[in-house]
């Protein structure tokens, strides 16, 4: 009995061996299928550069690298740029002692050229031509292509509409045609009915959108690469040819070759004219602020004169001039111990530090002066300019930016100014590591406020220092950047692209006309959007409302045609026409 129970349950008697025969007596007594390691299919080299090529062409990915793009220009605006100011740089490095090397070692001291940003920049690029070129192709085979064939079921679409007509069907179908062609609807007739397509430009401002985007991006690599920009402090009566020794300072872009790039042309300023408010909250706000310069194009070209303007620049050659600052360059005469003239009525330009020209810099004698030993020496003078002093016992702060009642400060020193070293140094700036101060009778430091014409005599004999009066300068900015016009007009189109995809609406109407069984003409009209649209019913009743006029009811159906219905007023029998007189807008009988 218990060896037939056990054959009754379906199990054997587990022999007394080895371990290693129970798993093969369990895989002969199951009834389950083996278990098989899934056999996928592998994607090899091919495949995985088809998948990637999906990823880096999809919007999802374009939209992520357009972000990253956007992310990644942040650090360029709040973090010092090399190419943009490197003075401020290395103050940053010596203030961040732990920041600077890491920002260094990610590239955040020139972002636009670092690594990272010109992948992101790349990759942008590449994903919208491969998201462009097979959008264009179905979009040529479209419009090569008609409309589609109406459905079967027309009375399933979201609008639609029908009513019987005593006209005939080839009638209904012509008229039809001939309006959907005036509506501009690109139409034609398919069997009993017309397809008509309207909306393509929908797909134009998609396409002309991205494209606009590649021009954009070319433009402003482009530029980056090509550009230049480099500023000139120029006195009246001096001039500047465009040249790359005779800027103060100069950046440009990688591909920029000095030899080729620059347009040769030269200019000099004849006179700076500002005037300022007198008076009111607005006191000291430029009114009119403009150089008037004399400027050649080329080697040989006629000397022209023009006036340059706050955003209304001089543009010769594709290079624009524009003015960008203004300030005083007090005009001194210097001598030494015995007479000797060593500065003649030389004019120092000296920055301004607020918006009423307070101005500050440095008045350097390199040759020709010898102290009261005869030994040669150089002289150096901290300068401190107020176009307009407020007189004895006020702040030294100018008060109004004209030149109304000028003072000029100095404080004088001597020795070796270190301009001799090789090193670049700043001519606004006095170098006194090797400097001694002259001293006053006090041991201080020798220094003096003088008025135009006004003299200071330097201690000891040493010679002294003549305001003789002050000369104006302005600051011009030379650019050039190449494609900045590819790059408005890719703007420009950009958003015409854009507004076009998002306020366009693509959309197919039909028009069945058939003979019914009773002989009467049954017509029926659909319409459908591309997109999310609520217009298409109110276009559609429009339509149906004028179509209606030239094939009206049949004389045993009073009522006009329905308006156009959505999915939940969809009959009932699928085999039924939908007669209910409901008037369309503009059909109304």
């Amino acid at each position: 009995m218990s060896g037939t129970s056990k054959m009754a349950s379906g199990k054997a008697p587990i022999p007394q061996g080895d371990d290693q025969d129970l798993g093969a007596a369990g895989s002969q007594l199951s009834t389950a299928p083996a278990e098989e390691a899934p056999n996928l299919p592998s994607l090899g080299v091919i495949g995985w550069a088809r998948w990637f090529w999906r990823q880096l062409t999809s919007m999802r990915v374009a939209l992520l690298l357009l972000l990253l793009l956007s992310l990644g220009a942040i650090p360029g605006s709040l973090i010092p740029q090399d190419g943009v100011d490197a003075t401020k740089v290395e103050e940053f490095r010596q203030n961040h002692d732990i920041l600077a090397p890491v920002y260094d070692k990610l590239g955040l001291f020139h972002v636009y050229s670092s690594v990272w940003f010109s992948a992101i920049y790349i990759l942008l690029f590449v994903s919208l031509i491969g998201c462009i070129v097979p959008r264009t192709w179905q979009f040529v085979g479209q419009l090569r292509g008609r409309p589609p064939g109406a459905p079967r079921r027309l009375d399933r679409l979201p609008a639609h509409t029908s009513w019987r007509t005593g006209a005939e069907p080839e009638e209904v179908r012509e008229a039809a045609l001939v309006l959907l062609k005036k509506r501009r609807f690109r139409a034609h007739a398919v069997g009993d009915a017309v397809a008509a397509e309207k909306g393509y430009l929908r797909e134009v401002g998609n396409l002309a959108f991205h494209i606009a985007l590649i021009v954009m991006l070319i433009a402003f690599a482009w530029g980056q690469l090509f550009k230049y920009e480099g500023n000139k402090l120029i006195l009246e009566g001096d001039g500047f040819a465009n040249t790359l020794t005779q800027y103060d300072d100069f950046k440009s872009g990688n591909l920029f070759d000095p030899d080729h790039d620059l347009a040769p042309f030269s200019f000099s300023l004849k006179e700076f004219r500002g005037t300022y408010e007198p008076t009111g909250p607005n006191r000291g706000t430029p009114r009119i602020y403009e150089a008037t310069v004399d400027y050649s194009e080329g080697a040989y070209g006629k000397q022209q004169s023009t006036t340059i303007k706050v955003n209304k620049p001089l543009e010769i050659d594709g290079s624009k001039v524009y003015l960008v600052s203004h300030g005083y360059a007090p005009v001194l005469t210097v001598k030494d111990a015995k007479g000797n003239i060593v500065m003649d009525r030389e004019a120092t330009a000296l920055l301004p530090l607020d918006s009423n020209v307070t101005s500050s810099g440095a008045v350097m004698v390199r040759d020709g002066y010898r102290n009261a030993k005869g030994e040669k020496e150089q002289l150096g003078f901290n300068a401190f300019f107020l176009p307009t002093y407020g007189g004895k016992g006020s702040t030294m702060l100018s008060t109004f930016p004209a030149l109304i009642n000028p003072m000029l400060a100095l404080s004088a020193y001597h020795g070796d100014l270190g301009v001799d070293a090789g090193i670049p140094k700043s001519i606004y700036q006095l170098d006194r590591t090797n400097m001694d101060e002259f001293k006053d009778s006090g041991g201080k430091l020798f220094k003096k406020q003088l008025k135009v014409g006004e003299t200071m005599t330097l201690p000891n004999g040493a010679g002294s220092v003549t305001f003789n009066g002050v000369q104006e300068w302005a600051g011009f900015q030379v650019t050039r950047q190449p494609a900045s016009g590819w790059a408005l007009g890719g703007a420009v189109v950009a958003i015409l692209g854009l507004a076009g995809s998002l306020f366009i609406q693509r959309r197919r109407v039909w028009v069945r006309a058939v003979r019914g069984a009773d002989g009467v003409t049954v017509v029926e009209m659909a319409g459908l959007g591309r997109s999310e649209s609520a217009k298409v019913p109110e276009e559609l009743g429009d339509l149906a409302g004028t179509l209606y006029d030239q094939a009206p009811d049949a004389p045993d159906a009073p009522d006009a045609p329905d308006a156009p219905q959505n999915d939940d007023d969809t009959p009932d029998s699928p085999d039924s026409t939908d007669t209910r007189a409901v008037p369309a807008e503009g059909a109304e009988k």
